[in-house]
């Protein structure tokens, strides 16, 4: 089975102080740690497993600068087969439609039975999957968190849907699927798994090489544009709690059980 993996570089939340720059145009981002986007290494992961029992290859995609190689190299560490880097200037800007473009454009110079992505990323968006899907015409489930190979040409997935209820739904292949968290268990990069990929050559696919143009990708055909960042303002009666996150966890039990919330 030939599987495809969307993968992105964020900003590591556990490593770093998120904070609003100035302009409110951004957030400040000279000193970020950055890493893989979670979501994403769980569809890394999940990929990995079916090709161990299918057989195939599995590639991993992104859509970034130069340093974004880095997260394709921590996935091939992983496991993954091959990467593929989709850089351009060009691309600065876009929106989900404009990254789902691309990755369309990429998409339709192989032949992939399944392409996963995460099911968010940084901005919480979740609209790149099933734009991918649509683009491609291909079906797709979103917040997939069970994944049973059925056959060469169907696959069995299980979504998390309202109310903590799971909905089971048989799918052809190929298709697209978003991936939930917790649908299995990352496994661990060690430093032997980095350097046996670290000489390895990534190609890199600029707008040309794809076909593409400043009137389906970047800003100047985005739909959707960020106009403002911001810390919301503390609302009335509101109490900000502060300490490690097991402090935090303790004030907010007392605090829970001396309102009535809890007993």
């Amino acid at each position: 089975m030939e599987i495809l993996v969307c993968v992105k570089r964020v900003p590591d939340t556990a490593e770093n102080e998120i904070v609003v720059n100035s302009k409110g145009s951004d957030i400040e981002r000279g000193d970020l740690v950055y890493s893989v986007n979670e979501w994403d290494n769980y569809a890394v992961e999940e990929a990995i497993q079916i090709r161990d029992n299918v057989g195939g290859t599995v590639t991993v995609v992104t859509v970034g600068d130069d340093e974004s190689e880095e997260v394709l190299r921590r996935e091939m560490a992983m496991g993954a087969d091959k990467g593929i880097l989709l850089s351009d200037d060009l691309f600065n800007g876009s929106d989900g439609k404009g990254i789902a473009t691309i990755l369309k454009a990429e998409i339709q110079k192989g032949k992939y039975d399944l392409i996963m992505t995460g099911a968010l990323a940084d901005d919480g968006a979740g609209q790149v999957g099933g734009m991918l899907a649509a683009m491609l015409d291909l079906p797709y489930a979103s917040l997939v968190n069970k994944i049973k190979i059925v056959s060469d040409k169907m696959i069995r997935v299980g979504r998390e849907i309202e109310g903590g209820n799971q909905e089971i739904n048989e799918i052809d292949l190929p298709c697209v699927l978003s991936i939930q968290t917790g649908i299995n268990e990352p496994r661990y990069v060690g430093i032997r798994g980095i350097r046996k990929v670290a000489s390895v050559e990534i190609p890199v696919h600029k707008a040309g090489d794809l076909g593409l143009d400043g009137t389906v990708v970047g800003a100047s055909a985005a739909k959707v544009k960020k106009v403002d960042y911001f810390v919301p303002s503390m609302g009335e009666g509101a109490e900000m709690l502060e300490g490690s996150t097991d402090e935090i966890v303790d004030k907010l039990i007392e605090l829970l059980k001396a309102k009535g919330g809890i007993k």
